[in-house]
């Protein structure tokens, strides 16, 4: 695929032709758009000493959606012109049928970047990445003669996208994307135990590359394998736990942020629904949606719908002041869209989805948090967990735990769950640590089969009665 900047409407779909096509599709319409996208991307594993997988991935294609009320007409091809555009067209013109609607207004202009536009892929040579990879695959190994195996990602990808809209405005971006994750497994006794540390961006791989930066990440992957060779069986039952500052904000994600996305509140489904303008949280509880972060894995300059990227308040002081809203439910519950309209790529249609979901810091010492735990846990590190949007149940697995009692903190733990609602969560909240952060930049978030990348953060937290699930007797 060309590195040549991505140009469609002055190439293979010229403006004028392609802008009459849309305006016929969407012709007594509510919206609509013209999605174009090239992306490419690139993934190199070194595992066991040798580079396992080198893959290299280039698309492109449009998608035209016409929305009327409720319903939206999609259509998406991989063959980009005129000829293809005209018979998406007419399958998404079946959705507006007898139209009667009223074209939403186009979203305003920004001249916002939030991440540079350079292709992150060509910002290390290939024989660069490999070294890199081996020179990491040597440093973890020599850190501690108990690591038997290490594995290193690099991934870079790039993804070009131009939306025109049936008013003839014409939205350009450019979204660059890196990632290095390092994994090691250590053996001792006959015990084996894993530990794994990454992060990234919408930034270039200079800095991922650097040895500071990759040599904190193996520090840190060995480390948490460590821990957890000494970890004991997690204990089970209600009690307190206190969750870290930073990446333990994916709970607040799953179990609380889908929850608070427009199209799940519009239809009634989610268990925050009609509760606009109630306490649904503890008091100092801020949580926000922000997609305007420079250089964030979540952040967006534009959503792909084209409206710019904002940064919403969903709950303040434990009141809900808002939703993450699309442009086609913004309209149907009447309120602004907020730029969380996206989509995977191409051949999706848009929805609400999150960015950087965040809960703010407040004024508690985060050791006097720990310190205050009579019998529970502090989890520090999670990994999968499953959501149900319909009342916020979760379960969720620690990767890295501890056992408290009577505020001292003791053993490592392995196998603990946490299992609780979201709703029932936020109001058992009760001290917010200073100490907000940041995850490293690792999210992906998925929602009816598409996967969109996405940031979290929160300080330190404690809670009281969550279900601790573990297997010590």
């Amino acid at each position: 695929m060309p590195n040549d900047p991505f140009r469609p409407f002055e190439s293979v779909l010229p403006q004028d032709e392609a802008l009459a096509v849309l305006q016929s599709a969407t012709a007594g319409a509510e919206d609509g758009e013209l999605f174009v996208e090239r992306r490419k991307s690139e993934a190199l594993v070194f595992d066991d000493g040798r580079l396992k997988t080198a893959s290299y991935d280039a698309s492109e294609g449009f998608g035209l959606r016409a929305v009327q009320g409720e319903v939206a007409g999609y259509a998406h091809s991989t063959d980009v012109s005129i000829g293809a555009l005209k018979r998406a067209a007419e399958t998404a013109r079946l959705a507006v049928g007898d139209g009667g609607g009223t074209l939403a207004d186009a979203p305003r202009a920004t001249n916002t970047r939030l991440y540079t536009d350079e292709d992150p892929i060509e910002s290390a040579s290939f024989p660069v990445k490999i070294e890199t990879l081996r020179e990491i695959d040597a440093f973890a190994r020599d850190l501690d003669p108990r690591v038997v195996q290490v594995s290193a990602t690099i991934a870079a990808a790039v993804q070009e996208v131009e939306i025109l809209r049936p008013d003839g405005v014409l939205v350009r971006d450019v979204r660059p994307m890196t990632r290095l994750n390092i994994s090691v497994i250590v053996e001792q006794n006959g015990r084996r135990e894993s530990g794994s540390a990454g992060g990234g961006g919408r930034v270039g791989l200079d800095g991922l590359i650097a040895p500071a930066d990759w040599q904190d990440k193996a520090q840190e992957a060995l480390r948490i394998a460590l821990v957890n060779l000494d970890a004991i069986p997690a204990p089970a039952g209600v009690m307190e736990v206190a969750l870290g500052p930073g990446w333990p904000g994916i709970l607040l994600h799953e179990a609380i942020g889908h929850g608070l996305e427009g199209d799940f509140n519009r239809k009634g489904s989610s268990a925050f629904a009609g509760l606009m303008g109630q306490r649904i949280a503890s008091k100092g509880v801020t949580v926000v949606d922000d997609g305007t972060i420079p250089d964030r894995r979540g952040s967006i300059s534009v959503d792909d719908e084209g409206t710019p990227s904002s940064r919403t308040v969903l709950i303040e002081d434990g009141i809900l002041t808002g939703y993450m809203q699309d442009r086609q439910n913004a309209r149907l519950m009447g309120v602004a869209p907020t730029g969380n309209g996206r989509r995977q790529s191409y051949a999706h249609k848009p929805m609400p989805r999150m960015t950087n979901t965040v809960m703010l810091g407040g004024d508690a010492d985060p050791a006097s948090l720990v310190a205050d735990i009579k019998d529970g846990i502090w989890a520090v590190g999670f990994g999968g967990g499953q959501v149900d949007i319909t009342n916020g149940k979760f379960v969720f697995s620690c990767t890295e735990a501890y056992r408290v009692e009577n505020g001292k903190i003791g053993a490592p733990v392995k196998g603990a769950t946490l299992i609780g609602d979201g709703p029932s969560a936020l109001n058992r909240i009760r001290g917010v640590g200073n100490d907000m952060a940041l995850d490293p930049g690792m999210g992906t978030c998925g929602k009816d089969g598409q996967w969109v990348p996405v940031g979290v953060g929160q300080p330190t937290v404690l809670m009281d009665g969550l279900t601790v699930g573990g297997s010590a007797a």
